[in-house]
């Protein structure tokens, strides 16, 4: 079987273009000129891809690569073959991106299965308003008065639930259901979430649960991304709301009344339940848990696999369950170990 290629390689870029690009600078004359079209790992990479190369514990790697130019700081220059186009830069990883996006500029959001204008394969209400140049895959269905921007796609067997508005240059992924939501420009939402569905709100009682009407909306604002399988409810008595510029990684649950501030971070399978506050650039690591009602604070960082049951100050940096502040975290785990040591020396001196 041939090998696919899904993401084809670009026109390339020359070592001066990348050095443009980058701001980086050549450690020693270029002993080839060869166009660069490809990124590859500094084990895996041939003499027309692009590398970097930012710590010493990858020494071994960079000493044999055969890549056509690596990316690495001044200090680290030196470790590399008199074969390989080295620039220097402060950021290699940050750099290597930025060059990676102009390789590669169509993997930066999903692409499409249709041509812009071509609903055929589509159910589109009539009364839906669609700009030039939307994409609506096979066995999507877009309801009554929604509104697409030019540049949109929206994904095989997605659903856009009635009066749902969807900015420009976004993309909506296949499977992906959307009620109830306003989203802004040059969202990207992938496969397979659920946004805008009603709350998880009832109030308990012996005879049985009743059921909360959940009235809110969802607010997506510009430059948000939405990983896979992430669900996000509704409002309650206020919106949900996704700050500018949010990236939320897979598997992501968001509840009803959440408010998320500008460039927060939330890594796969969090849980933010309802009524929670994300001040702006907070960062959650992966399977971190919220309850109700708390705020985290402008800046702020919690440790994977910590819960979290009241409010995180600006700033803090936040890990365990139930969380706490790291250092103090940490300073109770070796308390812990040091006394589970001692307990397990006694029982073996006993045993003797």
């Amino acid at each position: 079987m041939s090998e696919a290629l899904f993401l084809r390689h670009s026109r390339g870029l020359t070592l001066d273009e990348i050095a443009a690009l980058t701001g980086a600078k050549f450690a020693s004359q270029p002993s080839h000129s060869r166009r660069i079209v490809n990124v590859a790992p500094l084990d895996r990479a041939a003499p027309c891809d692009l590398t970097f190369f930012d710590s010493k514990k990858f020494g071994a790697a960079a000493g044999t690569t055969h890549a056509g130019a690596c990316l690495t700081t001044a200090a680290l220059a030196q470790e590399l073959p008199a074969r390989v186009a080295v620039l220097t830069v402060k950021d290699p990883y940050r750099a290597f991106v930025v060059a990676a996006r102009e390789l590669f500029p169509q993997a930066l959001r999903p692409s499409s299965l249709a041509e812009p204008g071509d609903f055929a394969n589509a159910h589109v209400d009539k009364s839906a308003r669609l700009e030039d140049g939307v994409t609506i895959e096979p066995g999507a269905v877009v309801g009554a008065r929604v509104e697409v921007g030019s540049g949109s796609a929206i994904g095989a067997n997605a659903v856009i639930g009635a009066e749902v508005r969807i900015g420009r240059d976004c993309s909506i992924g296949a499977g992906t259901t959307v009620t109830n939501t306003l989203i802004g420009d040059r969202v990207i939402v992938h496969p397979g979430c659920k946004i805008g569905q009603d709350g998880f709100g009832f109030v308990m009682g012996a005879s049985g649960h009743v059921k909360i009407p959940q009235v809110g909306r969802v607010i997506i604002q510009d430059h948000v991304e939405i990983g896979a399988g992430t669900t996000i409810d509704r409002g309650a008595i206020r919106d949900t709301v996704i700050g500018e510029g949010t990236k939320i990684d897979n598997l992501v649950q968001v509840g009803h009344n959440v408010s998320i501030g500008r460039h927060c971070i939330v890594v796969a399978q969090s849980g933010i339940s309802g009524s929670s506050t994300l001040e702006d650039f907070v960062v959650l690591g992966a399977r971190v848990g919220l309850n109700n009602n708390v705020t985290i604070g402008e800046g702020a960082q919690i440790a994977a696999i910590s819960v979290v049951h009241g409010d995180v100050p600006p700033g803090a940096r936040w890990g365990g369950t139930p969380a706490k502040p790291v250092k103090q975290w940490f300073r109770e785990m070796m308390i812990l170990e040091r006394l589970a040591r001692q307990k397990g020396d006694a029982d073996a001196a006993a045993d003797e």
